[in-house]
């Protein structure tokens, strides 16, 4: 390819530097083993400790709590590229704090102090329970439910596709706590730690996608926790985690620029060193329209990502500019991804090309964080 596609060109200039070393760490460290991870379906702790003593883990934590306290746009950077290196090897490494950003906002500074510092030394791993077996989209509607019994918040139901449900050590969940006639104020985030009484958990077996990282099926059976774990105020968790939000959607957003950019890497690469019929597969014009097509869509959807980056991180019409830019980014790489398949003719079929395992990541984030209709519903709704 005449030019690196993940051009540093419209990323701010602080972001450089952690752009390119999320670069250089990708390709020797995630890259090489991407194949060997989705075939096992193994954990990757050696990837993850290897990323966090290049510093690229838990960026998000200040520096207070002993984090790089990077900004969202060099946490962007970064994330374009683990996953144009491997999808399920950049969740497993950014995955490792998921849900302390909320904690960092509205924790209390004795929470901070014991579980933000943990996770950003390496010691902890963390996740957010959220979506349930039953419920995927509709936050109000969440049905885990947490009691104060006295002194102890004691949680009942269940949660699904949790990250490092199984393996970290404590999960924020999100849970119904009120009983409102006001759904938006009836839930509420509490810490479980996992080996808290009544919390058992279990991986999602045998996933198509993303296999080098852990999302887990928890229930909770009278689990109980200190009241103190209650994470901000009582009955606003909607809230936080619609705020939340925006900045995951659009990290989310660069998951699914990270792997266009590898399939329209993998396009070309194929396209140009296989021939049919006395020519290169490359001359063949509508093979061309199909990269330019694929080239064309990618690049608006960075620059939309790039441009709701600096409005999230401005406050300025968060929601709809993160909507915007996960939905467009999410769909062109699976567009993208589907080219791709069908420029490899019959080689798409092999479990062994890194394209088939493209197109099977794909899939993922277009899912997670809302699925494409809703983020047209927040769209139109801050039209």
């Amino acid at each position: 390819m005449k030019s690196d596609i993940l051009t540093p060109t419209v990323v701010p200039e602080e972001a450089h530097e952690p752009k390119s070393r999320a670069r250089s760490f990708a390709n020797e460290r995630m890259a090489p083993v991407a194949a060997e991870y989705f075939e096992s379906g193994a954990y990757p702790d050696d990837v993850v400790d290897a990323a966090h003593e290049a510093g690229l883990v838990a960026q998000e934590i200040d520096t207070e709590y002993g984090g790089p306290g990077r900004s969202l746009e060099a946490i962007v950077a970064t994330v374009e590229e683990f996953f144009r290196a491997d999808a399920g090897l950049g969740l497993g490494v950014v995955s490792q704090s998921f849900g302390t950003e909320i904690l960092q906002e509205f924790g209390t500074e004795a929470q901070k102090d014991e579980y933000l510092r943990a996770v950003a030394a390496g010691e902890k791993r963390t996740g957010m329970a959220i979506t349930e077996p039953d419920t995927g989209s509709d936050l109000a509607g969440m049905e885990t439910e947490a009691k104060l019994e006295g002194d102890e918040w004691v949680l009942n139901g269940e949660k699904y596709w949790i990250g490092n449900g199984v393996s970290g050590d404590y999960i924020t969940v999100y849970a119904r706590t009120e009983d409102s006639d006001d759904r938006h104020s009836n839930h509420s985030l509490v810490l479980v730690p996992t080996d808290a009484p009544g919390y058992e958990a279990e991986p999602v077996p045998e996933k198509m996608a993303y296999r080098a990282s852990e999302q887990a099926h928890i229930v909770f059976d009278d689990c109980r926790v200190p009241k103190e774990n209650l994470v901000g105020e009582r009955g606003n968790g909607f809230k936080m985690v619609a705020e939340f939000f925006n900045s995951g959607r659009v990290r989310v957003a660069a998951h699914g620029i990270g792997i266009a950019a590898a399939a329209i890497e993998e396009a070309w690469d194929f396209v140009h060193g296989r021939e049919e019929f006395g020519r290169s597969v490359a001359d063949f014009q509508s093979v061309q329209h199909d990269l330019a097509e694929m080239r064309m869509e990618f690049e608006s959807a960075r620059a939309l990502l790039w441009q709701a980056v600096d409005h999230v991180q401005r406050g300025e019409d968060a929601e709809r500019w993160a909507a915007m830019a996960k939905a467009k980014a999410t769909e062109v790489a699976a567009d993208c991804a589907e080219t791709a398949m069908k420029l490899h003719g019959g080689r798409a079929l092999l479990d062994g090309e890194r394209v088939t395992r493209v197109y099977r990541d794909v899939r993922m984030p277009m899912t997670y964080e809302g699925v494409g209709a809703i983020q047209r519903d927040l769209i139109y709704r801050n039209f």
